[in-house]
């Protein structure tokens, strides 16, 4: 067995480091967890950190292929269609090759004798670990065409969600990708060629036009230095991403911008809210659910919310109480229904309809973002030009006054 070197919080706040021989990283939680310890970061001891140079993207899953493939497949099972032909069916369809070969090997373990659960378990980057204690729970409740049902209906509002956001800030992207790429061709192109007609005026200039000159000068000739920059900068973000006290503090500092500090809190306490209720609603254990919600959450301090809440219901504690310790990061609405939910019995279906308002309301934000932005976006390039127009044609205009 491999030995973890790993860091934990203990009851009080404080951390502990320590080793311990697991077979993986799931065990050495499990093991912590009944030390009163909770997990925060861990890596096998005799593995060394290493930079991945590989694209981000070559090998990622879309979620619509695994959206299509658990609703595809709830409908085969529901109609008494074998395991292993489903999937094989489902590896002809998809269009991704890292996903059919994914396919083709879950194929290959269930006919060794695998269950589904443990075939898809092998798999991370792929099935999360919400997929895969669905399936498990259905497998031993005999109901796993309900399971992936609830799954296909997850995944498909999860998607929604995704799809909004991305739409609301594509424009602005684009809009500031452009504006960036002018000002740079402006730099390197335009303005060097007004500096060689502005230096046969023989002229003062001001200040701010020797700026704005000097500034063209030095990226037309040594334009690989900027390109060089914005390179290093984006591996240092993401480098920074994805190291715990990098991501705690990204996380910190978008919790505290204003207008995106409101809008990442409905978006996290949306995915919690729908997380958690089709956990509960699939018949996983709640503290199980907590930290299997905590995992796919992608804000460091929402997922630690979670994973107190689920130590504290292992207490005896209800998850309205343990989450009402976070005031900051959850409105009184959720705590509210949330208690409701847990007095009626009915916290999965209360969690189902808050995620669907709070889901409503990330809608309308980011279709209201575009009206909000563009107005900024629009005096932001004009300021741009204007700066630009005024440092390089003050010159000609003050000699022409002299005449």
């Amino acid at each position: 067995m491999p030995e973890y070197k790993y860091t934990a919080k203990k009851r009080d706040g404080s951390d502990e480091i320590g080793e311990m021989n697991v077979k993986n990283e799931r065990e050495l939680a499990i093991s912590l967890k009944e030390q009163g310890l909770i997990l925060i970061s861990a890596r096998i001891k005799s593995e060394k950190k290493s930079f991945s140079f590989s694209l981000p993207f070559a090998n990622r899953i879309p979620l619509t292929e695994k959206l299509m493939m658990t609703r595809n497949m709830q409908v085969m099972i529901s109609a008494g269609i074998s395991l292993p032909r489903c999937i094989k069916t489902l590896s002809i369809q998809t269009k991704s090759k890292a996903f059919k070969r994914a396919l083709n090997k879950i194929e290959e373990d269930i006919l060794k004798g695998d269950s589904f659960s443990q075939a898809i378990k092998k798999h991370p980057k792929i099935f999360s670990n919400l997929f895969c204690s669905m399936v498990k729970v259905g497998e031993q409740t005999g109901g796993l065409d309900n399971a992936l049902e609830v799954l296909s209906f997850h995944l498909e509002r999860t998607h929604r969600l995704r799809s909004k956001i991305k739409g609301a800030l594509m424009y602005p992207i684009i809009v500031v990708g452009a504006m960036l790429l002018i000002g740079g061709v402006m730099l390197v192109k335009v303005v060097p060629q007004l500096s060689s007609a502005l230096a046969t005026l023989n002229v003062e200039l001001p200040k701010l036009t020797k700026i704005v000159m000097g500034l063209g000068d030095f990226f037309a000739q040594k334009w690989y230095i900027l390109i060089f920059a914005i390179i290093l900068i984006s591996f240092f973000l993401t480098v920074l991403s994805k190291r715990q006290k990098g991501k705690r503090m990204i996380h910190m500092i978008l919790l505290k911008v204003p207008f995106v500090s409101g809008l990442i809190r409905k978006i996290n306490t949306a995915y919690a809210s729908r997380t958690l209720g089709s956990l509960i609603k699939g018949g996983v254990p709640i503290v199980e659910a907590l930290e299997i919600s905590a995992d796919s959450l992608g804000n460091y301090f929402y997922a630690q919310s979670l994973r107190f809440a689920a130590q504290e219901v292992k207490k005896g504690k209800r998850i309205s109480e343990s989450v009402e310790k976070f005031p900051h990061l959850y409105p009184p609405l959720f705590i509210q229904m949330l208690q409701v939910g847990e007095e009626t019995g009915k916290t999965s279906d209360i969690l189902g309809k808050l995620s669907d308002f709070l889901e409503e309301e990330v809608t309308n934000i980011t279709q209201n973002l575009s009206s909000v932005i563009e107005p900024v976006l629009l005096l932001l390039i004009g300021g741009v030009i204007a700066f630009f127009a005024i440092s390089m044609m003050q010159p000609i205009y003050s000699m022409m006054g002299s005449l």
